[in-house]
């Protein structure tokens, strides 16, 4: 029989969409008053993988990931991806969505991101937020599956990936540290 145990901490990341850099860096302020301090923030880039967006949001939209420098538990990604939600709706002109945000996080073995939309790969979560396993590590590496989406299994993102695990460790291991000294957390 197994023992239930708690999960270890996990590294919050988000993907920002947006039609101009300005509206991206009003979108990470706000998640920066949700979350605290990003400890990484990539430059702006073109995103160009898919013109789902487009319709709603525009052309020559633009994109940043960021991670958090604190670690969350990970049973609180449905109140995050609800929380993002309401922020692409304040963002929202006319009916149309200003930004888009996708929450989500790194463990040690898989990034998995929140999503509103199920599917056969995605289990139910809570309150009509959906887990989406997108990367899995092996072998040193994120890999990706068939139903990752093109920008996620792209080799730079996968390696800022990688790069944003290496700290997530990093952090675990301070904790771990801290707890086993005398008069530790």
């Amino acid at each position: 029989m197994s023992k239930p145990t708690s999960a270890e901490p996990v590294k919050l990341i988000f993907s920002v969409i947006a039609a101009t850099v300005p509206k991206l860096d009003e979108t990470i302020a706000k998640l920066t008053a949700y979350y605290g301090q990003p400890d990484f923030i990539s430059d702006p880039v073109l995103f160009d993988y898919t013109d789902y967006y487009r319709r709603e949001m525009g052309e020559n939209l633009v994109r940043r990931f960021l991670s958090m420098e604190k670690l969350v538990r990970p049973e609180l990604l449905p109140d995050i991806k609800l929380a993002t939600n309401d922020i692409e709706n304040a963002f929202t002109l006319d009916g149309r969505r200003q930004v888009n945000i996708d929450p989500g996080y790194i463990s040690k073995s898989h990034l998995i991101l929140a999503t509103g939309k199920g599917y056969a790969h995605r289990p139910y979560l809570r309150d009509g937020i959906y887990a989406d396993l997108t990367l899995f590590y092996q072998n040193k590496k994120f890999c990706s599956l068939p139903w990752t989406y093109p920008d996620y299994a792209d080799e730079k993102q996968l390696a800022m990936l990688d790069k944003i695990r290496a700290a997530y460790l990093l952090q675990l291991k301070s904790m771990t540290l801290a707890e086993s000294e005398p008069g530790g957390a």
